[in-house]
């Protein structure tokens, strides 16, 4: 069978235009005055990559959508954007209700047990408090850290007294990579 050319260049075009993708990379700058600035349009030299966004689909990266009702409730409540929830829970927990880490941290937010009663948390194996309390501590971080999202992940993972300490992401490998990978998710999660 011969494909007439006209259709072998209109699908051959159609083919090569579906691999051509955008990506908004998020680069990092401190100014003279120590403050941090987060952009990913960078308007001088002095600003470095600092997490290099990649395609929506990516093969093994699955979102659960069980708990997004859940999910949305807190968003409402809190004002915290869905995307940035369920991406913080796919980065602490999987989606997995009974998960605790090494440190004790436990459900899908990995709340740390000394946490659980300013949280509001009675069981935090309960997705619905879990989602509750941990989107109530998130809201905390990001106003504490005027709504910068590095430091306010950093803070969620590491503790708001590392962030303050070294004003910036702490330079522990875990920290930095838990925030690019929920902003990776994140961004993921807004397209």
């Amino acid at each position: 069978m011969k494909i007439p050319i006209k259709i072998f260049l209109f699908l051959f075009l159609l083919l090569l235009s579906s691999k051509i993708t955008t990506y908004a990379d998020i680069y990092k700058y401190i100014d003279a005055a120590g403050v941090i600035h987060y952009t990913n349009i960078p308007t001088s030299p002095g600003y470095k990559l600092y997490l290099k966004e990649y395609p929506k689909y990516q093969p093994g990266l699955y979102f659960n959508d069980k708990y997004d009702h859940l999910i949305i409730k807190a968003s409402k409540k809190h004002g915290v954007p869905f995307q940035l929830l369920k991406a913080v829970i796919k980065a602490e927990s999987d989606f997995n209700t009974k998960a605790v880490s090494k440190a004790g941290a436990m459900g899908l937010m990995q709340i740390m047990p000394k946490n659980l009663k300013s949280f509001k948390i009675n069981n935090p194996y309960n997705p619905s408090e879990n989602i509750m309390g941990g989107t109530r501590y998130l809201k905390s971080l990001l106003q504490q850290f005027s709504w910068k999202l590095p430091l306010a992940l950093a803070a969620y993972n590491a503790g708001p007294n590392r962030v303050i300490q070294y004003n910036d992401i702490p330079p522990f490998k875990e920290t930095e990579e838990y925030v690019k990978r929920v902003i990776r998710y994140y961004n993921i999660l807004r397209k």
